[in-house]
């Protein structure tokens, strides 16, 4: 039997690394070096005006972080991965002598602390968002595939003293996740609907990647 390539996985997500080895996959952990907030900034402000522009940066993440690992392993597959969170807001506009609104994507980053992750769910609670999670497969520093999924959930208008209690329970776990919930603890209890693949909200569009890994031999068919 010939010899299993090498898989790697760039992102030290403690969620993406379960899922992993929970569907049985044999790999090492390699963070990327990118800088995230300085890849962002490459987009022209204008361009959040644009409903593909959160689905973009998530794809330009993920295959920046493979293509990086990748490059400093170029005999392994390497599995880079991001997700945004996007929230639609009207942003009102002006030209000609001309106003109106229209929708504006705002991209959530983790929260640095408790604080901010208040702050992140406060803006959150009685609204709709996004979540996009983009997968990219590299080797040598070329990307072999992509693929990206979305989601959109919809939390509940919980009270403050609800959200208190929340963090209190939860604690600097929430500070992991990008919208400061973690869907498969207590972080459920914050929304009323949720549309979309549960893996995709925990980080990552996972069968399909499997599938692929599949098709390249890394797991039996």
């Amino acid at each position: 039997m010939a010899e299993r390539l090498r898989v790697v996985l760039a992102s030290q997500s403690r969620s993406r690394r379960t899922m992993l080895e929970q569907a049985g996959l044999i790999f090492d952990v390699v963070p990327s070096d990118v800088d995230e907030a300085a890849m962002r900034a490459t987009f022209e402000p204008e361009r959040a005006l644009d409903e593909d522009y959160p689905i973009e940066v998530a794809e330009m993440l993920a295959a920046a972080k493979a293509v990086d690992v990748s490059v400093r392993l170029p005999d392994a597959l390497v599995i880079g991965c991001d997700q945004v969170l996007a929230l639609a807001t009207e942003r009102r506009m002006e030209f000609g002598g001309k106003r109106w609104t229209a929708a504006s994507y705002e991209i959530f980053e983790k929260p640095a602390d408790m604080a901010a992750a208040r702050a992140h769910l406060s803006r959150l609670r009685g609204r709709a968002h996004q979540l996009h999670a983009s997968v990219a497969i590299a080797q040598g520093g070329e990307v072999l595939w992509t693929c990206t999924d979305s989601a959109e959930l919809s939390m509940r208008d919980f009270s403050d003293d609800f959200l208190a209690e929340y963090l209190s329970r939860a604690g600097e776990r929430v500070c992991e996740s990008v919208g400061a919930y973690q869907l498969e603890g207590l972080g459920v209890q914050l929304f009323e609907e949720i549309a979309g693949d549960y893996f995709t909200i925990l980080g990552m569009p996972l069968l399909p990647l499997l599938e692929e890994l599949r098709e390249r031999g890394v797991l039996s068919m």
